[in-house]
């Protein structure tokens, strides 16, 4: 309560209640020292709970004689946190007369302190971090010791908090591009900017993996067989039929290939992608694939990859880059003018007729794209491809070429 002291009034400040089963607060802020004139209902101090953080009002209009709770301590509701002196009246100086003055601001000399409970509660690297600032920002997944407090002492404040959740964590790395994936970028870049891409893709039969995996996964000679390697085999014989997709653009001309070069786009390891080439593809059998496939793949994962190994690809396959992409649209490695992508073979529901009679069964459907340059192809010509190298793959003899 106020109480007369001479000619002044003083007012002492508490904590009130802010809430049902909320007893006590964090003092995060002071916007006053002692000595300022504060007006009443004027922000005070700033206190957070578990709860909310709020700005205290001032309860009376004067001048702040004294704070007996700092920023960081914890305090109970109804604790006295500070003494307004109402009069107005500026705080006794050393120079000041011994006299009168005296008596006046002798009984504020004693005040009973506020019931702190926890100096520096809850406080990072000794920075206060309030309750609400906590949650706030274990909700948002940052750690209150990236952030940079714009509060006294560097204390974090609650505004400080929700713009660290809204711009995320603040943490950065600077990571250099390898040379693989600096070179693979350019490539791609030119590649997307001088051709004009197109890009179609249909759902074929996938019975043919079905007999695979009932044969085993591997040619009479144990060499892994994958879905890639059978989808490859049918694409490149579909070329036969689709001659002016196995082409290269050498200027302004178009060079039609007899010999298909089979491209395999093959993820490596920090530096992005490498497409090592099957060359002279058209009429290897599925055993014969495999090998020259498995052989490539072993030289890609021990980095013993020849120049020649890379060079002179006339068409590029992409296979499924996981076990749940159902398809993708890749960029077209120049100087080539298309790339087949294969989806990962999946089971779904299909209509089947058997002695005349609908019912629905699983069966398998891979989806194959193809991306193709529009200067030598349009989206008709392109499906067509696809369909031709669906019906291919449907009608595979995998057991007599494996």
């Amino acid at each position: 309560m106020p109480s007369p002291v001479g000619d002044s009034t003083l007012a002492d400040v508490t904590l009130p209640s802010l809430g049902e089963s909320v007893t006590e607060g964090i003092i995060t802020q002071w916007f006053k020292k002692v000595g300022d004139t504060v007006a009443r209902d004027e922000p005070l101090f700033e206190v957070s709970t578990d709860k909310v953080d709020s700005e205290m009002p001032s309860p009376a209009a004067g001048v702040l004689t004294q704070i007996l709770a700092e920023e960081g301590d914890t305090v109970e509701t109804g604790s006295r946190v500070a003494v307004i002196e109402e009069s107005g009246a500026a705080p006794p100086s050393a120079s000041d007369s011994d006299e009168p003055r005296q008596e006046s601001v002798a009984p504020v000399a004693t005040p009973s302190p506020p019931s702190i409970v926890a100096p520096l509660a809850d406080a990072v690297n000794g920075v206060v971090v309030s309750p609400v600032v906590r949650r706030i920002l274990a909700d948002g997944g940052v750690e209150p010791s990236t952030i940079s407090g714009s509060g006294p002492g560097g204390s974090i404040t609650r505004r400080d908090a929700e713009r660290a959740v809204l711009d995320g964590p603040t943490e950065e790395m600077v990571v250099a591009l390898s040379n693989g994936r600096r070179r693979m970028g350019q490539h791609m870049a030119v590649s997307a900017q001088v051709t004009p891409h197109g890009f179609v893709a249909i759902e074929a039969d996938g019975a043919v993996f079905a007999k695979l995996d009932a044969l085993g996964r591997s040619t009479r000679d144990g060499v892994a067989i994958s879905d890639e390697m059978l989808v490859s085999l049918a694409a490149v014989r579909a070329l036969a039929e689709f001659e002016f997709l196995n082409a290269t653009f050498a200027g302004e001309q178009l060079v039609v290939h007899r010999t298909v070069n089979l491209g395999l786009v093959r993820s490596v390891a920090d530096d992005g992608m490498l497409v090592p080439v099957v060359h002279a593809a058209a009429g290897l059998t599925l055993r014969a694939l495999a090998r020259r496939v498995s052989e490539l793949d072993e030289r890609v994962a021990s980095r013993h990859l020849t120049t020649d190994d890379l060079m002179g690809g006339t068409f590029t396959v992409l296979g499924a880059p996981s076990a749940s992409t159902l398809w993708s649209e890749p960029i077209i490695i120049q100087p080539e003018v298309a790339v087949l992508s294969v989806g990962a073979v999946h089971e779904v529901p299909v209509v089947v007729t058997l002695d005349g009679v609908a019912t629905v069964a699983v069966g398998r459907r891979v989806i194959l794209g193809l991306s193709f340059d529009h200067r030598i192809c349009e989206p008709v010509g392109a499906a067509q491809y696809l369909e031709r190298v669906g019906q291919l793959l449907a009608g595979l003899d995998v057991e007599g070429e494996r």
